[in-house]
């Protein structure tokens, strides 16, 4: 009896999770792409300079920053012109080389899917051709930065749809492309499309198999931004990505983890993500993606909702977003929020010490609710800055504030002030 209850437990989720919605449609499996960058057989067979070259597979990021650092000019540009392949996709290399690397493969690139990728000006920061190939694209100064965000998109995207206009802001370029027009100077933004995604709503979304593989290759991604010199970054993971960030969130160094429109992130809470960063989720009341079960069973499945109070992370507002991919549209409370992370403390406007203001120790945390893993609970009121905070557990509706934005649900709030 028990291994039928089991059973019909599987199959009832597998159901409700790969059918179950009107927004979701078959997909077909995708087979991972992982490994080293194209060209990597020809890398390591050179031996110049002397000493031969870190093993793309193998060397971390900081090594192989440190490698180029060793480097003279005449020699960076002639790597770049004899192995444009694995540089323009070696996390460590210094990014001017890997723009320049990137250009020339996608000049010799004879497939129409990526012609648009070879327009001149872009800042193409990864690039594989491979399947149904991978891009990454840099908006804004990424080397003059003082903050740095990367979006993580979820199914359907690939290099051959990166530049597609249907779903607008909710494309991985409108995204990166508007998030970083609003957040303004100083700040550059990341539309990374660096793992298989799953085509459609299938089993393949319904799975954690191709988001480990993905959160294998962000982890590694970041790593290369730091090791190059960058500030940590912001991660923004829409849908099937905020699986991928779950996954990735213990090796991220990153400030911190935006999840929207999620499906779950394969925790129970902030606390079993393991991560330093603040955690930040949004789901709007028009979302598709509240129809899916967050439920966990049999490998199917990616568990608690992240805009769910209990799981401990900060609410960010979203009543004026519609739809699955509507969270970046201009004029949304989403929006807004979205960018006083990405512009981060000390930035009129930015996400800065009043979010991560500890709640006073003698205010105990309403019953039942586990505090986050940097000891604050999002789910009590703070009331005005410099003034106590309110022992009263919030409303559901109630999100978090960063400093400089307003929230109008259940009514005025200080800017600044946490409702």
């Amino acid at each position: 009896m028990r291994r039928y209850a089991r059973a019909l437990v599987a199959f009832a989720l597998a159901a409700g999770t790969v059918a179950g919605t009107a927004g979701w449609v078959s997909g077909d499996a995708q087979q991972a792409l992982t490994g080293p960058p194209p060209g990597s057989a020809q890398w390591r067979a050179d031996r110049t300079p002397g000493g031969g070259l870190p093993d793309p597979e193998r060397a971390t990021p900081g090594e192989v920053a440190r490698f180029f650092a060793g480097l003279s000019a005449a020699e960076q540009r002639r790597l770049v012109a004899r192995h444009p392949s694995v540089v323009g996709n070696l996390d460590g290399a210094p990014l001017e080389l890997r723009y320049r690397a990137n250009a020339l493969a996608l000049a010799a690139e004879d497939d129409p899917r990526y012609r648009s990728l070879a327009a001149p000006g872009r800042r193409i920061l990864a690039f594989d051709p491979r399947g149904r190939g991978q891009v990454a694209e840099v908006f804004g100064d990424l080397r003059t930065a003082h903050r740095v965000s990367v979006v993580v998109p979820g199914s359907d995207n690939d290099a051959g749809t990166f530049d597609r206009k249907v779903a607008g802001h909710g494309a991985p370029v409108g995204m990166a492309r508007t998030l970083q027009a609003e957040a303004g100077p100083g700040t550059a933004v990341v539309a990374w499309v660096g793992y298989t995604t799953p085509v459609g709503v299938g089993i393949d979304a319904a799975t954690g198999r191709l988001a480990q593989a993905g959160a294998d290759r962000l982890t590694r991604f970041t790593e290369g931004l730091t090791a190059d010199g960058l500030p940590e970054p912001a991660v923004f993971c829409h849908s099937y990505g905020s699986v991928v960030c779950g996954l990735a969130a213990h090796r991220l160094a990153v400030t911190d983890l935006v999840v929207l429109g999620s499906p779950g992130m394969r925790a129970d809470d902030v606390a079993g993500l393991r991560t330093n960063a603040r955690v930040w989720a949004a789901k709007d009341p028009t979302d598709w993606i509240d129809n899916v079960p967050n439920v966990r069973f049999a490998g199917l499945g990616h568990g608690t909702d992240p805009t769910d109070p209990a799981f401990g992370a900060r609410r960010v507002p979203a009543d004026e977003a519609r739809g699955h991919a509507g969270y970046f549209a201009p004029g949304t409370d989403s929006l807004r929020t979205f960018v006083a992370i990405a512009r981060g403390p000390g930035v009129p406007g930015g996400a800065g010490a009043e979010a991560d203001a500890p709640v006073p120790a003698d205010v105990p945390p309403p019953a039942g609710v586990p505090a986050s893993a940097d000891g604050q609970t999002p789910e009590r009121v703070r009331a005005s800055a410099g003034g106590p905070a309110s022992a009263r557990a919030r409303a559901s509706e109630d999100v978090w504030a960063p400093e400089g934005v307003r929230v109008s649900a259940g009514g005025p709030v200080r800017e600044g002030a946490v409702r």
